[in-house]
């Protein structure tokens, strides 16, 4: 009998031998995997282009920088080749970087995401995730209680975004040393009926100032409110160094006129983890993409009197037997927040 031979597809050969044959070109010089010893830990707080701003978190040995830095990154190949329709990388990411110089590097790798403010990609008819920000931990709203008066319609309009995209909101009444916390809760304290978390505040006295510090330790949180209610002097009060003046938060957030909607982080210097987000254009997001028959699920007081309603597809608006509309005539559900519900229907302010 012939000598068997060792040749691919030979009646003779053994499953063993096609497993060497085939093993043996990938062993033979093996790539060493990139493990995260290689890579400095980052979130990105800024997304310009394809370029994004990483401020680097959790060095140890500050061989390639010390924490708080941050370094311009592009996004590695590897990673473009896997990107579908969905936003690859967002403000807010927890990414792996690559060092490249002194202040560059090169974007690894992107942590799992555990929350996201988004949208539906504009003009894109498939199902494309359009990510603002990536990892909010929550929202907090910021209201004066006078000077200027509270815009509470604007207020329901926010906690409507938060709701709808699963964002835990606080509000903070701001400027009770002007009223008095009781003036305050005959404004704010039907939120807390409902269940949000209200703190009275005053960057004059510094009542609440501890409770919001608090808050905002180790998170990354939404900032959001109107101008003139006094969110820079908030954040001197919670941490009189960052010497913000009053009115310059804008500037700070680089919010200006001429800046696109993307959101931008802020790092703030307590706790380890602790930014604030811009998100301009906050008060359009998310709300064009809401099915009107959908819009009472996220105001929450609705939700013991939704499926009592005549008709499953009711809109608590005009149809009969509206078990809504019947607690709103009760005053078990506030008629200032069911007249915010309704304009928003309706697509007004």
């Amino acid at each position: 009998m012939a000598e068997r031979q060792n040749i691919p597809g030979s009646e003779y050969e053994e499953f063993e031998d096609l497993q060497e044959y085939f093993e043996a070109p990938r062993t033979r010089k093996p790539k060493p995997k990139r493990t995260s010893d290689d890579l400095l830990p980052g979130v990105v707080v800024r997304a310009r282009g394809h370029h994004f701003d990483v401020q680097i978190e959790g060095t140890e040995n500050g061989r390639h920088g010390a924490s708080g830095d941050v370094r311009v990154c592009e996004v590695r190949g590897r990673l473009l080749q896997e990107r579908g329709r969905d936003t690859l990388v967002a403000v807010g990411d927890r990414v792996w970087v690559k060092p490249d110089g002194a202040r560059r590097g090169l974007i690894e790798r992107v942590d799992e995401r555990h929350s996201v403010l988004s949208r539906q990609h504009p003009g894109v008819s498939v199902p494309a995730e359009d990510v603002i920000l990536a990892n909010p931990d929550q929202a907090l709203l910021v209201f004066s209680v006078t000077q200027p008066e509270p815009h509470l319609r604007m207020l329901d309009r926010f906690l409507v975004i938060a709701e709808a995209n699963e964002l835990p909101a606080i509000i903070c009444a701001n400027k009770i040393d002007l009223t008095g916390e009781d003036h305050a809760a005959s404004i704010f304290g039907r939120y807390a009926e409902i269940g949000y978390r209200v703190i009275y505040a005053s960057a004059e006295t510094g009542a609440g100032i501890a409770e919001l510090k608090a808050q905002l330790t180790d998170t990354i949180t939404v900032l959001a409110g109107p101008s003139g209610v006094g969110k820079s002097s908030l954040l001197n009060a919670i941490h009189p160094a960052l010497n913000i003046q009053v009115g310059d938060l804008r500037e700070v957030l680089d919010k200006g006129r001429h800046t696109t909607r993307a959101a931008r982080l802020f790092r703030l210097p307590f706790g380890t983890r602790t930014y604030v987000a811009d998100t301009p254009g906050i008060r359009e997001l998310g709300l064009y993409e809401i099915d009107p028959q959908n819009l009472g699920f996220y105001f929450r007081e609705f939700a013991p009197y939704i499926h009592e309603c005549r008709f499953p597809n009711c809109t608590h608006d005009h149809e009969p037997g509206c078990a809504v509309r019947a607690a709103v005539d009760e005053g078990k559900i506030d008629g200032e927040r069911y007249e915010s519900y309704v304009r928003l229907l309706h697509g007004e302010e």
